[in-house]
Order: C-alpha cells, then sequence, then structure tokens
C-alpha cells in the first residue's frame, strides 16, 4: 500500500527555482570536457574521483571541496579532480541514511524535497567555492533530471550495474558514465553493460518515450568483488586489469577505460590501503605501457577527517564508510600526479 505524502515539482520547476547561473554552466561543460578527454585518450592526464563517502553535511562537503580546489590549482597540469558529492547512498538491507536526496539532515526521517533543494544549492556552492564540478552516483534512474545540469560525471554502482533501467539511462547522458563491476566480479556482465550504455536505445522514462543516441564515454570502474561467503576479492591488480583489457579489446567497444576504485572491496574497506593501492596501480601504469593505457583514473574515499563516526559527530568525518583524512588525500594526490 502506498501513502501519498508531498509532491514533488517536476524538474524543471525546481531548476527555475535554483537555477545554475551561466558562469558555472561554462565552467559544467569545461570540466565534462577535462574529463571526457581523458576517457578518449585525448588527454594524458590521469581522473581522480575523489571525496566523502557521503556528501551528509554542506558545510564540511565545501570545506573540503575548497580546499580540493586549491590544490587542484598546483596538480592540474597532471589530474583532472572531480570532487565526490555523492548524495544517494545504496542500503544492501534497504534500511538506513539513504544520502542527502531522501535526508538533507541525517537525523530527521525522509524529506525529498528539501533534499533536492539542498543538492543543488550545494552543488551550486561548491563550484563557487573551487572551479571544479562534481560527481555523483546515479542510484535512482528517474531522479537524474533534478541534477544533470550539476555533475560532470555519473557513476553507476555494483548493485545498479545489471539494472537495465540504469543502462538505458547511461545511453542517454551528455557527460562520462563510469559503471562499477557487479558485486559478482563478472567482467562479462560489466562488458555488456558498458555496451548497453554505449548503443541507441528507446524506453520509457518519467511519462515519455525517450530515444538516446548512445554514450561512447561509458566506461568501467574496478571495484573489487564480494564472493558468496562475503570475501572481498580486489581486481585492481596487473593480472586482472590486463585480463579486462582483453575483454575490453574483443568487445569492440569504444574508448577503452578503466577506473580504478581503491576503497570497497579493493580494500576491503580499509580504509588506509587507499593509498596502497594507488601506489601499486601507478607502479603497474610505469611498468606496462598496456596498463597505462588503459587505467585513466582513481576514485578514492577522503574527507577532512579520517576514519567514520561513531557515536560522536565530528565535524568533517564520514558517517558511513570510513576515508582518507585530508592530509593524507593531499600527499596522495601529489604523489599520484609525480607519477603521471
Amino acid at each position: 500500500m502506498f501513502e501519498k505524502q508531498i509532491k514533488i515539482p517536476e524538474p524543471e520547476q525546481l531548476k527555475e527555482q535554483i537555477p545554475v547561473p551561466p558562469a558555472l554552466k561554462k565552467l559544467r561543460e569545461e570540466r565534462a570536457a577535462a574529463v571526457s578527454e581523458v576517457i578518449t585518450g585525448k588527454s594524458d592526464k590521469l581522473l581522480v574521483i575523489v571525496g566523502p563517502c557521503s556528501a551528509h553535511e554542506s558545510a564540511p562537503v565545501l570545506d573540503y571541496v575548497e580546499r580540493l580546489g586549491k590544490l587542484n590549482l598546483k596538480l592540474k597540469d597532471k589530474l583532472v579532480l572531480v570532487p565526490r558529492i555523492y548524495t544517494n547512498k545504496p542500503r544492501t538491507k534497504g534500511v538506513g541514511y539513504k544520502g542527502m536526496f531522501s535526508q538533507p539532515d541525517p537525523t530527521k526521517s525522509e524529506d525529498i524535497l528539501n533534499g533536492i533543494i539542498s543538492i543543488r544549492r550545494l552543488n551550486i556552492a561548491a563550484m563557487q567555492a573551487s572551479g571544479l564540478v562534481a560527481a555523483d552516483e546515479m542510484l535512482y534512474p528517474s531522479n537524474i533530471a533534478y541534477v544533470d545540469d550539476l555533475l560532470c560525471y555519473h557513476a553507476v554502482g555494483a548493485r545498479s550495474s545489471e539494472n537495465q533501467l540504469h543502462r538505458l539511462v547511461a545511453s542517454g547522458m551528455d557527460v562520462p558514465v563510469g559503471i562499477k563491476n557487479p558485486m559478482s566480479g563478472s567482467i562479462p556482465v560489466l562488458l555488456n553493460s558498458i555496451y548497453a550504455a554505449q548503443s541507441p536505445q528507446v524506453f520509457k522514462l518519467n511519462g515519455w518515450q525517450v530515444k538516446t543516441s548512445g554514450n561512447p564515454l561509458a566506461h568501467a570502474i574496478l571495484r573489487g568483488a564480494v564472493d558468496s561467503y562475503g570475501n572481498d576479492i580486489p581486481n585492481f591488480h596487473y593480472e586482472t586489469v590486463i585480463a579486462a583489457a582483453e575483454g575490453y579489446k574483443k568487445s569492440g567497444l569504444s574508448n577503452p577505460a578503466i577506473i580504478i576504485d581503491s576503497n570497497h572491496s579493493n580494500s576491503g574497506k580499509k580504509f588506509k590501503q587507499q593509498i596502497r593501492i594507488c601506489e601499486e596501480v601507478m607502479q603497474n601504469r610505469i611498468y606496462s605501457p598496456e596498463f597505462k593505457k588503459i587505467v585513466k583514473g582513481f576514485m578514492i574515499e577522503s574527507f577532512i577527517v579520517e576514519g567514520n563516526q561513531t557515536e560522536d559527530k565530528v565535524y568533517g568525518q564520514s558517517i558511513t564508510d570510513a576515508c582518507l583524512g585530508w592530509e593524507d588525500t593531499e600527499r596522495l594526490l601529489c604523489d599520484i600526479a609525480e607519477k603521471v
């Protein structure tokens, strides 16, 4: 049984209510183009999507993104930095904190309308403060129209990568979409998802029959796998990445590209391991031209304060998965840039 609670305005209405200023529209186009050039191989820079596991509170997220913007001025010749402003969180059991989209205040119950408003204001403020444009996870495809003018990158999570609607909506995006390997770790399934996203599609979305031209910028994110006993299986090592590259070759897909997710099942959610993982991947890029050609960057979970909150509220610390702290993040990004 469904109980109607609050009527949510159409995306166009909320975009008119909280518009993106013209200068920031241009900035989004420029940053999306910079990301696209990495994915297509036109740029030798590395893409790094970095930031908190979840954007649960605006003030520390803005603080973090502003720091990232200042660091970008130093590293922009080597890295394309994209802040993670993740406002939707998947829940394995379907309950718990679902992200700013649903809960703008994580201590209170769901308030989706104010969640959307908060997201639009947060992303606009983040662009103004940093000169950077964010990435978010496409958890609910029907909600994308509320935020598609704010982002330069979308990610499809491991739980969603086999979902047909996610694949179809990705085919109509005007910016790069990274698709994570499914929880099983199956590379053929991942490549099938990318194939669907790169192909023209016709489907129903938000009351319309829509047609897309396909998104040639859809690409792979390797985040590790989980076996039937719940054990983590990393897939960032040289052998597994080269095997994925071989699968790419046989598939005939456009713009072969792999982003390494340094956390999740690659690290076993041991956040400090992200440093070691990134260092190993960079060494493999130095060692192998084939590895270097296909590995285009990283996803890194990072916030101001390392770890995650338990009972005490800590400014700038994750309330979901544990993250690297700012000092380690700054050092790691500088180290990655030196090895590009």
